[in-house]
């Protein structure tokens, strides 16, 4: 951290009125004596005017990104209505089915399997 900060020409009290952070603090980080968090390492890249990845990589270029699965939107969260009312049945099925001996239960099997082939 201290590099980026001298390679844009700036002092601790630069970076002091840009975040808030006390001078000695971020003396206590750039010399590797506290560990800042997420949040503040945040304001320290937007001090230093850089992204914050550039705080953990050394490399010119952003680093290349693994093959992450495809993230959900908030709508292919929530449950659909139908979705909801089929766990809300499972769960109760279970719930029932615990109250019930192992014979009874293999004969519930049974006839839904019956069902089932209809």
């Amino acid at each position: 951290m201290k590099k980026l900060r001298e390679e844009r020409n700036l002092s601790q009290g630069d970076i002091e009125k840009r975040t808030g952070l006390l001078r000695c603090y971020i003396s206590r980080v750039e010399n590797g004596h506290t560990v800042p968090s997420l949040e503040t390492l945040e304001r320290i890249a937007v001090a230093l005017e850089l992204p914050l990845f550039q705080l953990f990589y050394e490399g010119d270029e952003p680093p290349a990104l693994p093959n992450l699965t495809k993230r959900q939107t908030t709508e292919e969260l929530v449950l659909s209505e139908e979705q909801e009312k089929e766990v809300r049945f499972y769960e109760k099925v279970k719930r029932l089915l615990g109250r019930i001996d192992e014979k009874d239960r293999q004969l519930l099997l049974y006839m839904a399997q019956k069902l089932a082939s209809r």
